[in-house]
């Protein structure tokens, strides 16, 4: 008899009281995940909507196409810089009116780096800023035609961007020697030293600018690699991320935590 079990059957079993537990799940199981996921579904239609408004615009289809190389180079650099400099940066919760969204985009993240519904950023986030990187290149190449392609590339890289961004946090061991090393090369982000490895899929931008790192030797690792830098003293100075958490910032994620220690949160958390 097959031990397959079907991706929808016992969802509950992966699941943690927030968010689909990546550490917790296997490929098939991610499969069903993504592609039933309300953002996931949301960038799919907007990939449809913006090809169609490209296509009825067009008045040349070569001259509609143009963008697609063009936001394929420009894309990643323009997310490194966005998660090196921004995501990263300690500005964003040091400003009451923008903590929350720092919290959502990037800190819960890296405070819980296997839970799906912390994974995706929010479309009302991700969207206009696909739109504010993508669609001046492209409207400049080839107006609002070109504009609409722009965005819908964009919209595509941004489905496969995630998709792999789960297979680095899922319980699965790639057999494609690439994913497995831009698995390594993420894992080393979330568990080594966060001020390195910005890609994702692509560490070009890395290599570039002098923070892409392939082994955990390259460099000691850093006490800030699950806060990003809200620690404690920080939280006590700056207390809008942790008022919204309702606890303190933690050093390492619950996964890491022993055994004992994480049965008493379930328990806290059912209770």
């Amino acid at each position: 008899m097959s031990n397959f079990k079907a991706p929808w059957r016992n969802m509950s079993a992966i699941r943690t009281g927030r968010s689909f537990d990546l550490g917790k799940m296997n490929l098939p199981q991610l499969w069903f995940a993504y592609l039933t996921y309300p953002t996931i579904l949301l960038y799919f239609a907007l990939i449809a909507v913006s090809a169609w408004a490209a296509l009825h615009f067009s008045t040349a289809l070569w001259a509609t196409l143009i963008p697609v190389p063009v936001v394929i180079v420009v894309y990643p650099l323009a997310w490194y810089a966005i998660h090196r400099f921004i995501l990263h940066g300690r500005w964003l919760y040091r400003n009451h009116w923008t903590a929350s969204l720092w919290k959502r985009i990037h800190f819960d993240h890296h405070q819980d780096p296997h839970l799906l519904d912390v994974l995706f950023g929010s479309p009302l986030n991700t969207v206009p800023t696909m739109a504010i990187i993508t669609m001046p290149i492209g409207g400049l190449i080839a107006g609002w035609s070109g504009a609409f392609c722009a965005l819908s590339t964009a919209l595509v890289m941004t489905c496969i961007y995630e998709f792999f961004h789960c297979i680095q946090h899922l319980a699965y061991k790639p057999r494609w020697k690439w994913v497995a090393d831009i698995k390594q090369l993420h894992v080393l982000h979330h568990f080594h030293d966060e001020d390195g490895n910005y890609g994702i899929t692509n560490y070009v931008p890395d290599r570039l600018f002098s923070s892409f790192y392939r082994e955990a030797r390259d460099r000691p690792r850093s006490k800030h690699v699950f806060n990003l830098g809200y620690d404690i003293e920080e939280a006590h100075r700056y207390p809008w991320v942790m008022d919204l958490t309702g606890s303190p910032p933690r050093d390492r994620p619950d996964g890491a935590r022993p055994a004992s220690a994480r049965a008493a949160a379930d328990r806290n958390r059912a209770a």
